[in-house]
């Protein structure tokens, strides 16, 4: 693969996944207040300015991680494929809790995306091993949300 290439797609992955990340913004910062407000939460509910800090930590991570296995001569389209999904998948969070206001949906969508998420470090790690290391902080974030999400449903 010519350097040009190898670089803009990672500028390619690294824009698609944090138009993810913006489109989810976009709707949280639209539809999140009052509604947000009036939920109780956990007390181990983290301040909002954590999250775009532990984001862009993790949409860099992932989209490095699937960067590295598009340029292994031995991955498969499939895997891109299912990585897009994942980004599709991960940005419909943000409208089924936040502007859907629907607790349990988006308890569903999370668990959605650990399964994906598994199964692309299923996928990864035959063809590279970093690219599956790449996404256990996002594994354990999602693991994290779960349980969050979980307890403002309970709490609600």
């Amino acid at each position: 693969m010519y350097r040009f290439q190898k670089y803009f797609s990672l500028l390619f992955f690294l824009a698609f996944s944090f138009g993810a990340s913006a489109w989810g913004g976009f709707v949280t910062s639209i539809y999140k207040e009052p509604w947000y407000s009036t939920l109780i939460k956990p007390g181990f509910n983290p301040p909002d300015y954590i999250f775009p800090s532990i984001w862009l930590i993790l949409y860099v991570s992932m989209a490095f991680a699937v960067w590295l296995i598009w340029i292994n001569p031995k991955k498969s389209e499939k895997i891109i494929y299912i990585y897009f999904v994942h980004l599709l998948v991960n940005a419909s969070w943000s409208v089924v809790f936040f502007a859907l206001h629907q607790i349990f949906l988006a308890l569903l969508v999370v668990v959605a995306i650990l399964l994906l998420v598994l199964w692309l470090m299923k996928l990864y790690y035959p063809i590279n091993k970093l690219s599956s290391f790449l996404m256990v902080p996002y594994l354990a974030w999602l693991v994290f949300a779960f349980v969050l999400n979980l307890n403002i449903l309970l709490l609600n």
